[in-house]
């Protein structure tokens, strides 16, 4: 083998993707796939130990995880506009803003009230508790 093509045998193994496959397109996918799962597993067990403290670990497991597909949708999508562009992102915090306001200028009974009838529906849709 010549000097050159040794070269560009060893130039063409540092330029790839690390990963289990010879195929970067699958170790990006597999990459990318892994990554998702770690960020929702630990979203949820963070959600879960939030709601748990004050509800109880078996009333928080049913409201995350009984989330309706309107719910997850709207949120992914929202997620996505807010991190795609500075003026989605800015929208979306003056949307979050005007919601924390309006739920403050309801009074600190009547909010909590609504946040956890909310959260009672979301834990038991077909309403058997």
């Amino acid at each position: 083998m010549t000097d050159i093509a040794a070269d560009a045998v060893a130039d063409a193994e540092d330029d790839r993707v690390p990963g289990p496959s010879p195929n970067p397109a699958t170790n990006l996918m597999i990459q990318d796939i892994l990554l998702r799962s770690v960020g929702r597993v630990s979203r949820m067990t963070l959600e879960k130990a939030l709601l748990g403290k004050k509800y109880g670990t078996e009333f928080a497991k049913d409201a995350v995880e009984n989330r309706s597909l309107t719910h997850t949708l709207a949120a992914y999508g929202v997620t996505k506009f807010a991190t795609k562009s500075l003026p989605g992102f800015a929208l979306v915090s003056t949307g979050l803003l005007v919601k924390t306001l309006f739920d403050r200028s309801q009074g600190k009974r009547k909010a909590r009230k609504a946040g956890e009838k909310a959260l009672r529906d979301q834990a038991d849709p077909d309403g058997t508790r």
